[in-house]
This record gives C-alpha cells, structure tokens and sequence, in this order.
C-alpha cells in the first residue's frame, strides 16, 4: 500500500511519478514530474513538467514552479508573511483573514535541501539556492545565493 492520497480536483500530466505518502489536493503537476516521499502540494500551487520535488517538501497554495526546477529535500515555501492563529479578539482565523501571497519559481532553477522560502517573491531562471538557505527578496536570474538570509553569491 501506497498512501498517497490524491484529491479529485488534482490535474496530473503524463507520467507523473508519485512516491509514497503524498498528499495533493487542488493543485496542477506537469508532465514527467516526479514527486518525493512526504511532500505536500497545496490548493493552487502549479509544478511544471520534468520537475523533481524531493522528499519532506511542503508546495503551499500560491507557489507556482515553472518547468525543469530541482526542489531539494525538506523544503519550505511560506505564503503568509504575518501568520496568525486567532483575530485580536480571540477568534479563530478563516480563509478571509489573511491574504495570500505568491512565489515564482522559474524555469530550471534549483533549490537546496532544507531552504525556506519566504512569499512574494520570484526566484530567477536557472538560479541556485543553497541548502539551508533562507530566501527573503527575488533571486536573479541564474544567481547562486546562500546563507541566512540568503545572499548573492555569484551572478548569472
């Protein structure tokens, strides 16, 4: 047994590859992606075609990864900038007390294992995240950044 559990509003390409324990639900896989063990794609994410995403990754809605990206193992993506849990009166939060906030990642670029990524911001084409790293601003394209915050390494 597989348990990957797979909503029915999910739009898989060809050949998709999904390993087990994955959980997907409104979101778009391109063709000839393939998809770790324990990664979760959220409500209105998008991955392109021939992307990997590896294990323990987590696709929040909002994220959208162009075509032949690298997403190393126990990546974050963040869509919210001011997380809470509860209005200031002490009410839960809902779906219409936050606003969510887009990532671009475009086309071949790479993400390190273990990065965050925080939203609103774009990664550029061919660009390289270092492991580890935590990415606050846009990423230039084919630029290698790394650190905390993650900074510029060398140019595209």
């Amino acid at each position: 047994m597989k348990f990957i559990s797979i909503a029915d509003d999910v739009q898989l390409g060809k050949n998709v590859k999904l390993y087990n324990f994955v959980n997907l639900y409104g979101c778009r896989i391109g063709d000839n992606s393939r998809i770790g063990t324990f990664v979760e794609i959220q409500k209105g994410a998008s991955v392109g075609r021939n992307c990997k995403i590896s294990s323990h990754t987590f696709v929040c809605e909002g994220v959208t990864i162009e075509d032949n990206c690298f997403i190393g193992h126990n990546v974050t993506f963040i869509n919210d900038r001011y997380p809470r849990a509860t209005n200031a009166d002490g009410s839960l939060q809902t779906d219409n007390d936050w606003t969510c906030e887009t990532t671009l990642v475009k086309q071949g670029a790479s993400i390190g294992s273990s990065a965050t990524i925080l939203c609103g911001i774009t990664i550029g084409e061919n660009a390289t995240i270092g492991a580890g790293a935590v990415v606050t601003k846009d990423v230039p394209d084919g630029a290698v950044v790394a650190g905390v915050p993650a900074r510029v390494l060398k140019k595209g």
